[in-house]
């Protein structure tokens, strides 16, 4: 008889166990670019996978107002990508460090800036009430993780050498709003989503869903290249 060796285990402790192959450890260390970090904060609410997101402040000059995760550029007293994602974490919504646990860092992305942003995932407890930083963050949200998989509040448009812009239209019953996550947020989502529930998307992608951590690492050098010159 099959046995599966995960059996009994909590939906949170298999997604932790799944998340944990994908971990790049110091992979990427030796890229020359300046760095930054965010936090993918994961939790469990009513038997299920959500993810919290935030919104930038009106009082910020760089996209305001949009979506995103806790994050921003590295500063010199951090120790680790880790050290910057959990700092600016605990600045923007209140979340101290001893209240995350991080699963593991994922490939990074090099943004429009050429930024080299690491992906720190990680689990906080559903009862964290955040405490947000008007002057960094206007709303903090969160948002079940499959919901980066499905179709209906999805679109996309082609961009940049191939790739897409993703949008998701996402209307949250409690605070009675909607927001719109797209862009590099929107993207990360549907890689977390993909590879923690370990469903694919029923919408295209461009990423490789047989190896996205492959094509990632192939899209991240591809770019690295270019972002040199």
């Amino acid at each position: 008889m099959a046995h599966s060796s995960n059996a009994g285990m909590s939906i949170k402790e298999k997604v932790k166990q799944v998340l944990k192959m994908y971990d790049i450890g110091n992979k990427y260390s030796d890229l020359t670019l300046p760095r930054a970090s965010v936090l993918v904060p994961l939790l469990m609410k009513n038997e299920e996978l959500h993810v919290m997101l935030t919104v930038r402040s009106m009082k910020l000059h760089s996209s305001r107002g949009e979506v995103c995760f806790p994050g921003g550029k590295q500063e010199p007293k951090d120790r680790s990508d880790i050290d910057t994602a959990l700092r600016e974490a605990h600045e923007e919504i209140g979340l101290l460090p001893d209240q995350v646990e991080v699963i593991c860092k994922l490939v990074p992305i090099i943004n429009k800036d050429d930024i080299l942003v690491t992906v720190v995932v990680a689990f906080i407890a559903d009862v964290f009430r955040p405490k947000p930083n008007t002057d960094e963050v206007s709303e903090v949200f969160i948002i079940p993780l499959h919901y980066f998989l499905k179709s209906e509040e999805h679109t996309s448009t082609p961009y940049d050498m191939g790739s897409l812009l993703h949008f998701f239209t996402f209307k949250d019953q409690h605070l009675n709003k909607s927001f719109t996550i797209w862009g590099l947020t929107a993207q990360l989502c549907i890689i977390v989503a993909y590879l923690a529930l370990g469903q694919k998307p029923l919408f295209k992608v461009d990423f490789d869903v047989d190896d996205p951590i492959a094509s990632m690492d192939k899209c991240l050098m591809a770019k690295y290249a270019t972002s040199k010159l």
